[in-house]
């Protein structure tokens, strides 16, 4: 992207998604949440030289802010597209409150990954429990293999980037 191009409009990405697959949809939400805790980590790390009166690292945190929200609109959007296809969302959704990220996950979860509990399984059960024929993973199986990945990530402070 050039300096000066802007990001398209979020009627525009509600029109670009709608041919996607459901796959893609939820690897595009992945990488808008693995954004958005990247930024949460950044005002973290800012916030203590706003608070000493930095003005470019208040900025800062409110152009992240700004960015954050455009993102969890867009996730939004996403999810939209989804359940307009009559697929449930089913997602752990990380959302940003008072600057933090603060993870819900859906009542009926656990009904969809049938473990009948909190509904966090291990990486391992959850990929050896939920293959489909032919070792491969379907969209859902991926979906969740990715978010329980995301959720380590989160809980630690790696700060490397992750494609």
């Amino acid at each position: 992207m050039s300096a000066n191009a802007m990001p398209i409009s979020n009627d525009r990405f509600a029109e670009a998604i709608v041919d996607l697959p459901i796959g893609n949809l939820h690897a595009k939400a992945a990488e808008l949440r693995n954004s958005i805790a990247h930024l949460v980590r950044s005002n973290e790390q800012l916030q203590p030289f706003a608070e000493d009166g930095d003005r470019d690292c208040a900025d800062a945190i409110e152009e992240n802010g700004d960015v954050m929200d455009k993102m969890e609109a867009r996730i939004a959007l996403l999810k939209r597209e989804v359940e307009g296809r009559g697929l449930p969302w089913g997602e752990h959704v990380p959302t940003v409150v008072n600057g933090k990220l603060e993870a819900q996950r859906r009542e009926d979860q656990d009904h969809m990954d049938g473990v009948g509990h909190s509904g966090r399984d291990t990486p391992a059960t959850a990929s050896s429990s939920s293959r489909t024929q032919g070792g491969t993973l379907g969209d859902e199986e991926l979906s969740s293999s990715l978010r329980e990945r995301m959720d380590a990530d989160m809980q630690g402070n790696d700060d490397g980037v992750h494609l």
